[in-house]
C-alpha cells in the first residue's frame, strides 16, 4: 500500500513537471514561430488532457512495441513550423488532424538499434500557412528605353492560406526502446492543396521602378505557381507510453515544399521544421 502511495506521489509530480515544460515549450511556439495565442492555448488545452495519463504512467509498463507482435496504431496530432531558408523564414505552419499505422515486422536486431518497420498515413483536413503580405505589380521592358518597362496595376501576394494535406507514405523504422519511451526515426512523402496558388509570386515590390496602371493589365498574385504541392519529409520523434495500448507522441520533420513545376514557376519552400504532438490508440 505504502509502495502504491509512492507511485502515485512520483507520478502526480512528472505530471506537475510535465504541465509546466509543456506550458513554457507552448510559450516559446508563440515566440519563436509566430503561433498566435488561439493556437498557444491548443497546444495547453491539448497537455491539460494529456496530464491525468501522464500520471499513472510511472506505475504502468505499457510499450506495446515491445509486449506486442504487430500493433495497429491510430490517434489524432497538431503540427506546426516555421520555413527556414532563403526568403521564407518568415512562413508560418499549423496543421491538425488523423495518423494511422501498422508494424509489419516483429521486433529484430540487437541492442539499441532493435526494432520494427512500420508504415503510416497521415491526414491533416486542416492546413495553413501564414507569408508575409506585400504588394506587387508585373513589368515587361519597354523596348528601346533602358530601366523603363510597364507594369500591371499593384496587387497583393501572400497572407494566409488554407488547405488540406495527406502524407499517404511514411515508412517508419520503430526502436524497442524502453518499457515507456519508443523513438523512431521515419521517411516520407505527401501533397497538399490550398485554396490558393501556392506561394504568391508576382513581379518586383512597388515602386522599384517602371509605369504603374499601364497596358500590361492586371495580373494575379500567384500566376503560374499551383494549387498542388509536394512534401518529400524526413522526421525523428518519440512514443511515450502512458498506459498500456496509449501513448503521447512527439516529433520533429524537415519538410520541404514542392510542385515539381506544375506550374510555370515553382517558388516553394525549401525546407521547414515542423513539430508535432499526438495521442496514440494501439491495438
Amino acid at each position: 500500500m505504502k509502495a502504491e502511495s509512492l507511485k502515485v506521489s512520483e507520478g502526480r509530480r512528472i505530471a506537475g513537471g510535465f504541465r509546466l515544460f509543456m506550458g513554457r515549450a507552448g510559450y516559446a511556439l508563440e515566440r519563436s514561430f509566430g503561433l498566435s495565442l488561439t493556437l498557444r492555448n491548443f497546444f495547453l488545452l491539448f497537455t491539460l488532457a494529456l496530464v491525468p495519463s501522464v500520471a499513472s504512467a510511472q506505475a504502468i509498463q505499457g510499450n506495446s512495441l515491445r509486449s506486442v507482435s504487430q500493433p495497429f496504431e491510430w490517434g489524432v496530432q497538431a503540427q506546426g513550423g516555421v520555413g527556414l531558408t532563403e526568403d521564407r523564414d518568415s512562413f508560418r505552419f499549423f496543421m491538425a488532424g488523423v495518423h494511422a499505422g501498422k508494424v509489419l515486422t516483429d521486433n529484430v536486431g540487437g541492442g539499441w538499434l532493435r526494432g520494427n518497420f512500420e508504415y503510416a498515413i497521415e491526414v491533416f483536413p486542416f492546413w495553413q500557412s501564414y507569408t508575409p503580405v506585400g504588394q506587387r505589380q508585373t513589368c515587361t521592358p519597354i523596348a528601346g528605353s533602358p530601366g523603363l518597362a510597364n507594369c500591371s496595376a499593384p496587387y497583393k501576394v501572400g497572407g494566409t492560406f488554407t488547405g488540406a494535406s495527406v502524407t499517404p507514405i511514411i515508412l517508419r523504422w520503430n526502436f524497442a526502446g524502453t518499457p515507456h519511451f519508443a523513438p523512431w526515426v521515419q521517411g516520407a512523402g505527401g501533397v497538399v492543396w490550398t485554396n490558393h496558388k501556392y506561394p504568391g509570386v508576382g513581379g518586383p515590390p512597388v515602386n522599384s521602378g517602371g509605369v504603374t496602371n499601364s497596358s500590361v493589365g492586371q495580373n494575379t498574385p500567384n500566376t503560374d505557381t499551383s494549387v498542388w504541392n509536394f512534401t518529400p519529409q524526413f522526421g525523428v520523434g518519440v512514443h511515450y507510453f502512458v498506459a498500456p495500448h496509449r501513448s503521447v507522441d512527439f516529433g520533429a520533420n524537415a519538410i520541404h515544399v514542392s510542385s515539381a513545376s506544375l506550374g510555370d514557376k515553382n517558388p516553394g519552400v525549401n525546407a521547414s521544421v515542423q513539430f508535432s504532438l499526438g495521442y496514440t490508440w494501439w491495438q
